[in-house]
């Protein structure tokens, strides 16, 4: 595979997103919590999640580092940034792309991202003198703009939306597993724009999630893999009627680190929600 090369060093890279919860748009709320397997094998959280606010439109990313990759948060706290800062300089005014482009190049876009993000992580190995495999993560990302939704992924976890014209919530993709479990297919491994999922979804979509594997199991209904809407309406009605960013941001670190949800999942949880500030103030 061709890599992009990328002008900043990954590890001088300094990410500064707009400020958790506010924003004119959107709102948006993201944590990571760590799993009680890896608090009780003293390992740190491998899971990372941020987003960017442009005008209109808000682009977010979510990583899940592989349990056997020795430096796998490094990896995907870099995928993450990468991806971010990739898709926000392809374009200043996403909004301003009509849904018959984007439905013909988002492919194209969202190579030149994980083209990005697998240049990164090739030259963070080469300065940490490892091999990049250490590094592995899933990512999945995405665009939502008041006109489309753009999504990827590349491996396990999940994306869910609501339209407009929808009461129930959408699961994009179907999470790639392997043949055995957990496993699945990760940034690094070889050929992995082959395994990556795209969608784009014409209209508006005022309510996008996006996870990490460790929500799978009370998220995701796995016998016809769609989305478990109890799960979803709570973290809805919290970004619709909690005026307070820091009350909806404390409300969702309270649930990704409650014992309930610990004795149902052991792994590590990252949860990303938006939703749009119009569809809030209403």
């Amino acid at each position: 595979m061709r890599y992009l090369r990328i002008r900043y060093h990954p590890l001088s890279y300094r990410y500064s997103p707009i400020p958790k919860g506010e924003a004119v748009a959107w709102r948006a709320i993201v944590h990571s919590a760590i799993g009680t397997r890896h608090q009780q094998k003293q390992l740190p959280c491998q899971d990372y999640g941020s987003y960017v606010l442009q005008g209109d439109t808000i682009i977010g990313a979510v990583a899940d580092g592989a349990g056997s990759a020795k430096f796998s948060d490094v990896g995907a706290q870099l995928a993450v940034k990468t991806a971010l800062n990739t898709l926000g300089q392809q374009s200043d005014e996403w909004s301003a792309i009509d849904v018959q482009r984007m439905n013909a190049e988002a492919n194209l876009f969202f190579t030149e991202m994980i083209q990005a993000v697998i240049a990164a992580l090739h030259a963070e190995a080469e300065t940490g003198e490892y091999h990049v495999r250490e590094l592995g993560c899933t990512l999945l990302s995405f665009i939502a703009t008041p006109h489309w939704l753009a999504c990827m992924q590349i491996g396990d976890g999940f994306i869910v939306t609501q339209s407009e014209q929808m009461d129930s919530f959408d699961l994009l993709f179907e999470p790639s597993k392997g043949e055995y479990i957990n496993e699945t297919v990760f940034v690094t491994s070889e050929d992995a724009v082959a395994y990556m999922q795209v969608s784009v979804r014409a209209g508006h979509h005022p309510f996008v999630c996006a996870a990490t594997d460790g929500l799978e199991k009370v998220a995701i209904r796995f016998h016809d893999w769609q989305a478990f809407a109890p799960f979803f309406r709570p973290f809805l009605e919290c970004l619709r009627s909690v005026s307070a960013a820091e009350d909806r941001q404390a409300y969702l670190e309270a649930f990704l680190e409650s014992d309930r949800l610990n004795a149902k999942t052991d792994d590590d949880k990252t949860l990303l929600l938006c939703l749009d500030g119009q569809e809030a103030d209403a």
